[in-house]
């Protein structure tokens, strides 16, 4: 999986989402001015604003992430206890309401900005366009992806000599039909296990799900840091710190409780978890550096801001719908048990609860 985190297709959409972005939204052309004025003394408190931020939201995020990774080594928390289900509840209704509340409108309202022409923009709704095509490519990645490593895993499992064919066959059939019938059984030394056939496909699942909710998130984290830092209101600033700050907590407790089911090497965890944590952080410290020829109410500006909105909100709800709540409602434990189904519910709602009474001031 470390070659996933390495993947150069990836690195390069960061890298332009780093070094490219500036460059669209600081067009001279834009058709709206600024509204608000810049005097040396809102500056000055606009600075120290950011500098609050950089710092609040860095430990935030670190606190957020790590929390759920840490809490694997008390019992309560493994995931073959019930309170587990409660957790991952409670982060999916965190995620899904990131995408429905905070982000999707904020999409919306790019998209359908006046400083925008009539034509194409006011004529077809890009923002749901956008966020259902990124949620179709979403399930076609995560289905080839699950499919690609499951060959794998057959390919090794199954011996170098013989019939290999006709073995493949047999391996396979004796998976998908007996499933629930013949655990820990195995047709010779040279294969694994179903049990730890299956465990290692939900490993596989867990990572690749993982990666998707981090890349829609560090989406989105780069966008609200640069315009944060970019802004030059204090007045503006002020309440985002504190809203922003319980946002990056609760979207790190998110993708904390993904990273602790894919069991992930120590290497690879460091690395996502450096990634979402410093992700708002130098946004932020980007956005000060281009301030004074950042222009939010730029068209290019607009548009890269609100395409790119739009495809984080519809990664960010096909996750935690599909494999994050559909996963674990349709689990048999969880059928079988109406309190632990109650108590999901009540978690799942508190969860949007908090993350959507966030949106009032972010």
């Amino acid at each position: 999986m470390n070659k996933l985190l390495d993947n150069p297709y990836l690195s390069s959409l960061f890298l332009f989402l780093i070094l490219y972005l500036p460059i669209l939204v600081s067009a001279p052309d834009c058709t709206c001015e600024n509204e608000l004025p810049h005097n040396s003394n809102n500056k000055t408190k606009a600075l120290r604003y950011k500098l609050v931020a950089i710092s609040s939201i860095l430990i935030a995020s670190v606190l957020g992430v790590s929390l759920p990774i840490l809490n694997k080594k008390i019992p309560t928390f493994r995931p073959e206890n019930n309170i587990f289900f409660l957790i991952k509840a409670f982060v999916a209704g965190v995620i899904l309401a990131t995408g429905f509340v905070h982000i999707l409108p904020d999409a919306y309202e790019s998209l359908s900005s006046p400083c925008l022409s009539e034509k194409p923009w006011g004529v077809f709704p890009f923002t749901g366009f956008l966020a259902m095509v990124s949620a179709m490519v979403t399930m076609m990645i995560d289905t080839f992806a699950t499919s690609f490593y499951k060959r794998s895993h057959f390919n090794k499992a199954l011996p170098v000599n013989g019939d290999d064919a006709e073995m493949r066959e047999d391996h396979e059939g004796h998976v998908h039909v007996h499933t629930h019938a013949t655990h820990g059984h195995a047709h010779g030394s040279a294969f694994v296990s179903e049990d730890s056939g299956s465990s290692h496909l939900m490993i596989i699942r867990h990572r690749i799900i993982s990666q998707a909710l981090e890349v829609g998130i560090v989406v989105h984290s780069v966008i609200i840091g640069m315009a944060l830092g970019a802004s030059q209101s204090a007045k503006t600033i002020k309440p985002l710190v504190a809203a922003l700050t319980f946002h990056q907590f609760f979207e790190g407790l998110g993708l904390g409780g993904c990273i602790s089911q894919a069991k992930f090497k120590s290497r690879a965890i460091a690395i996502m978890l450096l990634f979402f944590s410093l992700t708002t952080p130098i946004g932020i410290a980007f956005g000060m550096c281009i301030s004074k020829i950042y222009n939010e109410n730029s068209p290019k500006a607009i548009v890269v801001e609100g395409s790119l909105n739009s495809l984080s909100a519809g990664i960010l709800i096909y996750m935690s719908l599909v494999d994050l709540l559909a996963a674990d409602y349709m689990d048999p434990r969880m059928q079988s048990n109406i309190k632990l189904q109650l108590g999901s519910n009540l978690s799942l709602l508190l969860g949007t609860a908090c993350m959507s009474l966030l949106a009032k001031w972010s």
